[in-house]
């Protein structure tokens, strides 16, 4: 039934091309119906800036790990200010003035191209803390996220950390941050299928064109759920019929669901039927995964 890779456990990333349509809720409550089904699952919440999924599953945390990421040191001693660090740095992270090499490890994409070059061999990696990772488990369910530091540029180094971390479980699902940048991008590369999580409204349909483009310029499969699908118009709808993506789940405005939202709580614990429509979400990702025909 798993798609043949990692042992066969599969990887779903859960996203959006906006924030606030109901991604993290998809997410959580996929993973504990899934684990409550039986399956060996681990959730991991990518949205390093501002993690939430611990809201809905509430997992005891067994560990906090500290994350870097790699950074030059220069040893002036050495250093003969040839500038050559700076040339080949693309983001300013290390520039050389006067003969004197000044460093902005916040700029640092850890390339080591500033080491490769220089010819005094004065340059050596260090590590700056950039956030950490938490650790724990929920009724069954690995949990894992990362919480970058405050202040930081670049999350997508803690995000690569935090995908480090899964384990070989049945089931990954992995929970996005909004948009189609960078971080996004990084979250959902190599992964076996992408929902990505809509609202049938003209701003969601917008960022969803945009999210459908990073997803097929990745050439990863797709599929689609409308949150609050009894509101706003069919834009959404029409727009997947034309582009044959898969439309997988259709979510109502429930009140009892938003109330269990507003109390972090599982919807799929307050409303029995939206746990049946769950299960049916997941058998029909395993056939699109399974389709050599899909994209």
């Amino acid at each position: 039934m798993f798609a043949e890779r990692r042992n066969g456990s599969l990887r779903i990333a859960v996203a959006s091309g906006k924030g606030g349509t109901g991604k993290t809720a998809v997410a959580t409550n996929l993973a504990a119906t899934l684990s409550s089904e039986g399956y060996r699952v681990v959730y991991a919440d990518c949205d390093v800036e501002e993690p939430n999924g611990h809201i809905f599953l509430k997992p005891t945390i067994r560990s906090v790990e500290r994350v870097g990421t790699p950074v030059p040191d220069v040893d002036l001693s050495r250093c003969n200010g040839c500038g050559k660090c700076g040339d080949i740095c693309e983001f300013s992270a290390i520039v050389c003035m006067n003969g004197k090499v000044i460093t902005f490890p916040e700029l640092c994409h850890g390339c080591d191209g500033c080491i490769l070059v220089c010819p005094e061999n004065a340059i050596r990696e260090t590590q700056r803390e950039i956030g950490c990772i938490e650790r724990g488990r929920r009724d069954g369910i690995e949990f894992i996220h990362g919480v970058l530091r405050v202040g930081e540029a670049m999350s997508a180094p803690l995000i690569r950390a935090v995908k480090q971390k899964l384990s070989d479980e049945d089931v990954a699902v992995i929970d996005a941050p909004p948009g189609t940048s960078c971080p996004v991008i990084e979250t959902v590369r190599d992964t076996d299928f992408v929902l990505l999580v809509t609202e049938p409204t003209p701003f969601g349909l917008s960022d969803l064109r945009l999210a459908v483009e990073m997803v097929r310029a990745l050439n990863l499969k797709l599929g689609v759920i409308i949150n609050r699908c009894d509101i706003g118009n069919s834009g959404v709808r029409d727009y997947c019929a034309e582009q044959d993506i898969p439309l997988l789940l259709e979510i109502p405005d429930d009140r009892e669901i938003a109330r269990a939202y507003s109390r972090g709580q599982m919807a799929v614990e307050v409303a029995p039927s939206l746990k049946v429509a769950f299960a049916g979400l997941w058998e029909r990702i395993v056939t699109r995964i399974s389709s050599r025909n899909d994209e």
